[in-house]
């Protein structure tokens, strides 16, 4: 994930994309990596032995942002895309990532790279290897981006109807299931938004799940840091109002991409991509506040996600309160440019 350090007023520009793959020239590639007696030639070396290949060679696409960079390697079985971080956190938020993918995938909704293995080099870096994918913006597939999204939200609600179903008929039922149904909110492993870790912890009821794991936390950093009073003291008003946003709302745990902004989709010839996910089982609303916030997605995604999600009632105001965790967020990763649309969100809830 790259976070934008600016407040989103119009879409971002493609450069701060961090896992886009672009073409650049090989001797720039082997410029990046360094000589084979440095740290490089250490990953270089890990990567053959973890990934029991003989050929590894730099094909000249990469990618880079401000959480992690990246570049591809042909190996003897195919090409794949490797994420490097050297931060301390790094591997607990490459495992989160990966945890994610293999959840999406599992759907068999909607693409996204084949995660292989997280390496870690100690003193040096943490590796996280996938798939390579060639891709490009969205563009022609934004209308079947919208159907998938919502094909993914929905089938955890599927699987839950399955299971009823199927309860009554011998042989049948959850054990056999490939993909089990969750029926509570969270997720079976930390996941990062950015390089900050979001609390996961199974909760039965979504209200609790959002306040006390994603906007508390947020607010705890902010308090940590800052100490800012009136941040503290609307976020005191606004969880007494927070409820009542929920009331004519039934809600199904539906897995999430969990920071679907436009830098995070693309697409190839056959379709729509999503990539770097911070995944968890929560409301599908939830997904759509990043994506609104950057812009990146246009009217026929919405149209095509909607006409399989009709907008509940509330919804406007639902969104507003998802968008504040990502702003708060971004408060935390960037510093206080994030602070007047934080508590302007708030301001606006509490009335």
């Amino acid at each position: 994930m790259c976070i934008p350090q600016r407040q989103p007023t119009t879409p971002l520009p493609r450069r701060l994309k961090r896992s886009r793959h672009f073409v650049g020239p090989a001797s720039a590639a082997r410029r990046r990596l360094g000589s084979a007696r440095g740290p490089a030639g250490s990953m270089e070396a890990a990567l053959k032995r973890e990934l029991g290949t003989t050929v590894l060679r730099a094909t000249g696409h990469s990618g880079g942002g401000c959480i992690s960079q990246g570049q591809s390697y042909e190996t003897d079985s195919g090409r794949v895309y490797v994420k490097s971080n050297a931060k301390p956190e790094a591997r607990r938020m490459f495992e989160g990532e990966m945890a994610s993918l293999e959840a999406i995938l599992k759907t068999q909704t909607i693409k996204v790279p084949k995660p292989i293995k997280v390496i870690e080099l100690p003193g040096v870096s943490t590796l996280f290897v996938m798939e390579h994918l060639e891709m490009r913006g969205l563009n022609r597939h934004s209308a079947k981006l919208g159907t998938q999204l919502a094909d993914l939200h929905l089938h955890n609600q599927q699987l839950g109807e399955k299971l009823k179903k199927d309860e009554s008929t011998v042989g049948k039922g959850q054990g056999q299931m490939e993909v089990q149904f969750v029926d509570q909110f969270g997720f079976h492993t930390v996941t990062c938004c950015g390089y900050l870790p979001q609390v996961n912890d199974w909760q039965t009821d979504w209200v609790t799940f959002f306040a006390k794991q994603r906007i508390q936390p947020q607010m705890d950093m902010i308090e940590k840091n800052s100490g800012d009073r009136e941040a503290r003291e609307l976020w005191a008003q606004l969880q007494l109002k927070i409820p009542s946003l929920f009331s004519d709302v039934e809600i199904v745990p539906a897995l999430l991409h969990g920071d679907l902004w436009g830098g995070n989709v693309a697409e190839d010839d056959s379709g729509p991509i999503i990539f770097d996910p911070a995944s968890f089982y929560g409301h599908s609303e939830y997904e759509l506040a990043i994506a609104g916030m950057f812009g990146g997605f246009t009217s026929s995604f919405y149209s095509a996600y909607h006409s399989k999600i009709p907008k509940a009632p509330g919804f406007e105001k639902r969104l507003k309160l998802y968008q504040l965790f990502h702003y708060m967020n971004h408060w935390n990763h960037f510093g206080t440019g994030y602070r007047g649309s934080s508590l302007n969100i708030m301001r606006n809830l509490v009335k």
